[in-house]
């Protein structure tokens, strides 16, 4: 039963929906995976069997009614899936990470989880994140520290460090994450599975909260990038209260070449590709990360695309990914870290928190106005680049998973780094220019710890950049390579 759990979402879907398995016997499977590995890694923090098996049992009476019907139930129908625990899952437990929601009970789902959910998914239960998702590596004082399923020595990479634990160790197929400065790409990569940060209003930002953000998004992960599609299938697609939601529906993501029994042969001819594995200089990047991004040019150009080390003008990105990042903070979290740093014992809100809000605090007019303005020239330059070039790639992370005991490297190459933010940038400055981006495995380093290549798209080519990336996960299939727990 426990190979239930290292099926692709899509083939276990399949077995569903023909009632060759059933909902119970994959939601039985996927508990007893947890139970299996969660005390190594740690990556799921909330569970609720009971509420789950039922929904399983219901979920195979409507298969039975619906099939002596001749209906046709949602691609998702009966699948067990843990949410990330930033996600408010209704009468489900959602704490941040924080002490300060330890004991929180949302009464509606987020807008991801609810669109997972009209898609068929039995909710199981919660993936551990940093506290308030701030920060590339997965711990918090609720629930500790997830660590690495290829060495529990090392880092989960964050914000969606749990979920990324979750699909490498076969608990579950695949999952959704948000990435703000690389919470779905640097799990990927560290994790040998896959992470799309898609276009803004591919999943629409609602409110409450700031219906015109743009440097966040929801979106997902998988061990496929098959798994990814079909995921953003079922959510994404226009909402009339976002007011930044694309029209396209998330129909546009069911390809052809993703399904079952498709006669797939990949194939990139004709493709430009800008390849750099420091950005044109702008990355500290350890050697073994550096010499798998090199590598892969010779597997894009096997694939028929032309390959060149071009790369965008990234110069303003820095600035504009640190003033929106510093808004949003204080839009987020501005009251609460006022009212708990009054507190006599000075909160019980991380001082990462704390400090990226107090940026915020500290922006005037003036920073406002001059990022709006920056990043209207980093728009310009990207738009450009892509007339020449139809991918990026490079890095996703710029060092290997590094020890969980550390809250960040503190150092790359004998480099030190100024703060957490600083070994992001390959992930940060792609956030600032509203590309879509995504994270496939790309290798393993001489230690045997996962090392995963990102592939960025102008904005709004989301399904191109899947297609690109299912044809090199194609042809090196890196993702096969599995954990030995």
């Amino acid at each position: 039963m426990t190979d239930l759990t290292w099926l692709s979402t899509r083939k276990l879907a399949a077995l569903i929906a023909e009632g060759r398995v059933s909902s119970e016997e994959a939601v039985r499977a996927h508990y007893a995976r947890i139970d299996e590995v969660n005390p190594t890694v740690n990556a799921i923090v909330t569970t609720d069997p009971e509420r789950a098996l039922a929904e399983a049992r219901a979920a195979d009476a409507r298969l039975v009614a619906a099939r002596r019907a001749g209906e046709v139930l949602p691609p998702l129908h009966g699948i067990p899936m843990t949410h990330k625990d930033t996600h408010d899952t209704a009468g489900m437990r959602t704490t941040l990470g924080s002490p300060v929601h330890a004991d929180r009970v949302p009464e509606t789902d987020d807008l991801v989880v609810a669109r997972l959910r009209a898609a068929g998914v039995v909710t199981t239960g919660k993936s551990n994140v940093p506290e308030f998702a701030a920060g590339a590596h997965t711990f918090n004082p609720v629930f500790g520290t997830t660590v690495n399923p290829y060495d529990p020595t090392k880092s989960v990479a964050g914000s969606s460090g749990g979920v990324g634990a979750a699909l490498a160790t076969g608990i579950q197929a695949s999952g959704d994450g948000s990435d703000m400065g690389g919470s779905l790409r640097t799990p990927a990569s560290f994790n040998n599975v896959v992470g799309m940060r898609p276009s803004n209003g591919r999943i629409p930002h609602t409110p409450p909260g700031n219906a015109w953000a743009w440097l966040a998004q929801k979106g997902f992960m998988g061990r496929t990038v098959g798994d990814v599609a079909l995921l953003m299938s079922v959510g994404c697609g226009p909402l009339p209260e976002g007011p930044c939601s694309l029209p396209e529906p998330g129909s546009v993501f069911d390809l052809p070449e993703f399904r079952l029994g498709a006669d797939y042969q990949p194939s990139l001819a004709g493709l430009r590709v800008g390849l750099s594995p420091d950005l044109g200089g702008m990355l500290e990047v350890e050697a073994e990360v550096a010499s798998t991004v090199t590598a892969s040019a010779d597997v894009l150009a096997r694939l028929g695309a032309e390959v060149d080390g071009g790369v965008p003008d990234l110069r303003e990105a820095d600035e504009v990914f640190r003033v929106q990042r510093a808004y949003d903070f204080v839009a987020t979290f501005g009251e609460l870290v006022r009212a708990e740093t009054a507190r006599p014992d000075g909160g019980r809100v991380k001082q990462a928190v704390v400090w990226n809000t107090r940026l915020g605090f500290e922006l005037t007019v003036d920073d406002l106005v001059a990022m709006d303005a920056a990043r209207g020239r980093l728009w310009v330059a990207t738009q450009d680049y892509f007339t020449t070039h139809d991918v990026l790639v490079l890095p996703t992370a710029q060092a290997l998973p590094f020890d969980a005991e550390l809250e960040y490297p503190e150092s790359i190459n004998g480099r030190p780094m100024e703060n957490y933010l600083e070994w992001m940038r390959a992930v940060t400055l792609i956030s600032a220019t509203g590309c879509p981006a995504i994270s496939v495995p790309g290798g393993f380093s001489s230690g045997g710890l996962p090392i995963g290549i990102q592939i960025v798209a102008a904005p709004g080519r989301d399904v191109d950049l899947l297609r690109v990336a299912h044809a090199f996960e194609a042809a090196t299939a890196y993702g096969q390579r599995h954990p030995d727990l």
